[in-house]
This record gives structure tokens, sequence and C-alpha cells, in this order.
């Protein structure tokens, strides 16, 4: 198994436990791992937005939509960030996008 992966796998079980900041230290070791992975960036974007850290979040889904554009959940995720930083124009458009996509919750 490799660093990244279990990197990977021990922020998830902070994300699960509800330890967003704890998750944050093995997700970015991950990531400067496997720059490239999208499961990486989406569970770091996940822990960054539990923290309010809503302008890094954005980052993270950005970077997932970059490497796997018709990720329905990383375009709501997105929307979501966008909404909270008060962009709500520029999260209507990934909202759409997420719907179309078959994400149930846009």
């Amino acid at each position: 198994m490799s660093d990244a992966y279990e990197l990977f796998q021990q922020g998830r079980a902070r994300l699960r436990a509800g330890l967003a900041a704890q998750a944050t230290v093995p997700l970015e070791r991950a990531k400067r791992l496997e720059p490239e992975k999208a499961s990486i960036r989406e569970a770091l974007g996940i822990a960054y937005f539990r923290m309010t850290r809503w302008s890094e979040a954005e980052a993270e889904f950005r970077k997932v939509l970059e490497l796997s554009p018709v990720d329905g959940y990383a375009h709501l995720a997105l929307a979501r960030s966008l909404e909270k930083q008060g962009r709500a124009e520029e999260a209507r458009r990934h909202r759409k996008l997420a719907r179309r996509l078959g994400e149930a919750d846009a």
C-alpha cells in the first residue's frame, strides 16, 4: 500500500469521526505525494468546507472538476462553497450541472 493511500485513509477516518481539522494533516500530506488524485482532493475539500475555510474548499473542488469534469458531487460541493462566499450567481451554474449529472441534493 502506498504512503499516499495510507494518509488518505487516515484523513477519511478522521473525517468520519467528525475531526475535520485533524483530517487535513494527513490529507495535505497525501496531496503533496499525489496532487492529481481526485479522491484526495475531494476529501480535503470536504475537510476545509466543514472548517468553514470556503476559499480553500473551493480550490480543492475546482481541482477535482479539472480532473473529472462530470463529477456531480464536486459540482454541488463547489456550488455550496461559492454560496458560502456570497457568489450565488456563479454557484447557480454548478448547481445546474450537478442536477444534470444526477446529484440528488442539487
